[in-house]
């Protein structure tokens, strides 16, 4: 008797690879990890930066900067002088003989040209770049000497130019420097004004006042800003007067009204400014200034 078998039949079914497994691996997640996280620390760099005064900004250069100033001529050679310039009159930092009062003060080590060292110690107020250097240093070394001073330096950016070192005054929001649309000073102008005294008198340059407005709100049928940019530069030159400076040392004062912002928005704040122009001696001839 022949057995009947009715069990099925197995199959099986044979796969080849495809060669798809490189689009399901996990390398392309750990690098789009890597882009993400670098990109949301770009963002968040640029986010800290905008959110920072200029203060703060200058603050944190200063940190990154390097303390000891290293002389341009030195190599650091095995030669007769070690890499040293015998004309040199800077103390160098590879040498082992830095003093950084000796260098704040004007005084060099022995080893400085005997004529280079006495001209330094002399310190001639002529305008020079080492010299308006010196004062914007001044003016920057005053916040720490009081609160007041320091919230005074919040309103001043400085820059050394072709034209001299330019000491900008600007309004912050809800301080401004002076009354809405007058030219009526705010008890910060004042302080400020005698800060800049403070240094300006270490030196004999002219000084030139320039006034800015940012981009009023409101169409007028005649534009008050060249005016009140005048005035206002005006009232900034009796300020400085009155604190000390010398009104045969002002040789200009001007009014831009709102031509020239400096910031992208022409109505931002920012643009209310003033800008004190300590210029370098032989640029422009000092002259009296005749008072009103």
């Amino acid at each position: 008797m022949e057995r009947q078998n009715n069990a099925a039949p197995v199959i099986i079914k044979r796969k080849k690879g495809g060669g798809d497994d490189g689009h399901h691996g996990g390398a392309w997640k750990i690098a789009f990890a890597d882009f993400a996280t670098a990109m949301m620390a770009f963002f968040l760099v640029m986010w800290l930066v905008n959110a920072t005064d200029e203060t703060t900004r200058r603050g944190l250069a200063a940190y990154f900067s390097p303390s000891i100033q290293l002389n341009k001529t030195t190599g650091g050679g095995d030669g007769p002088f070690g890499g040293h310039n015998v004309n040199s009159r800077e103390p160098m930092a590879e040498s082992g003989r830095f003093d950084a009062r000796l260098h704040a003060e004007g005084e060099f080590p022995s080893h400085s040209n005997d004529r280079a060292a006495a001209a330094s110690a002399a310190e001639p107020e002529d305008g020079t770049s080492d010299t308006l250097e010196e004062v914007q240093r001044r003016l920057r070394g005053l916040g720490g000497e009081s609160v007041v001073a320091s919230e005074a330096l919040r309103h001043i950016v400085t820059r050394v130019t072709d034209e001299g070192l330019v000491v900008e005054v600007f309004d912050l929001p809800g301080q401004p420097l002076f009354e809405e649309e007058t030219d009526a000073p705010t008890e910060i102008l004042g302080v400020i004004a005698g800060l800049l005294t403070d240094v300006f008198g270490r030196v004999e340059n002219g000084v030139a006042v320039a006034g800015h407005l940012r981009t009023l709100p409101i169409v007028r049928a005649q534009n008050p800003a060249w005016e009140l940019s005048t005035g206002r530069a005006q009232r900034m030159r009796l300020l400085l007067q009155e604190a000390g400076v010398q009104p045969v040392r002002f040789v200009r004062v001007t009014g831009h009204a709102d031509r020239t912002p400096a910031a992208r928005n022409p109505a931002a704040v920012r643009n209310n400014r003033l800008e004190i122009v300590l210029l370098r001696n032989g640029t422009t001839p000092v002259r009296p200034v005749a008072s009103p």
